[in-house]
């Protein structure tokens, strides 16, 4: 007697497969968003965005981090100019979580927002825990490659009328 093995059906098709990916990128897309929205407001508490806050938070960097001295001079730079790079952050971080959250020009978002958390990334090199921001750093490259805004946000609406833009 003979038999044959079959490999088990599946009863999912690829168009659901699809909308779930597109659903898990969703997720992620709000949670990135959201992350932004809390450290804006959590930097804001502790003041800084003022310019003594934030270059005081950046000279912490400078002496404490391993990052390589290149770095370090850009983030002398950005301290010796804080009146103007700590409302810049502000606005960079409110901004990045409000496009993200609602889902509006997510691929270029989620491209600064990963080029945004690298350059943090590597300002607290040797600080803390590795992971806490490569893994959003990196959450936030999928979703610029995944098109994270074609589900549940302003982004779906806009592709239906021009659907191959590159930005959603």
């Amino acid at each position: 007697m003979t038999t044959i093995s079959t490999s088990p059906r599946s009863d999912v098709t690829p168009a659901a497969h699809q909308a779930q990916a597109a659903n898990g990128l969703a997720i992620v897309r709000l949670t990135i968003g959201a992350m932004f929205v809390w450290v804006f407001f959590e930097n804001l508490g502790k003041g800084l965005y003022s310019p003594a806050g934030y270059a005081g938070l950046v000279n912490y960097y400078i002496k404490a981090s391993h990052s390589p001295a290149a770095w370090k001079a850009v983030m002398g730079l950005a301290a010796t100019h804080a009146a103007l790079a700590a409302p810049l952050q502000a606005l960079t971080e409110i901004s990045l979580g409000i496009l993200l959250i609602i889902g509006l020009l997510t691929r270029p978002a989620a491209l600064v927002a990963f080029l945004y958390l690298g350059s943090l990334w590597i300002s607290e090199f040797g600080t803390s825990w590795i992971w806490e921001l490569l893994v959003p750093m990196l959450a936030s490259l999928g979703l610029a490659i995944g098109h994270a805004g074609r589900r549940w946000g302003v982004d779906a609406w806009l592709s239906q009328k021009w659907s191959s833009s590159l930005l959603w």
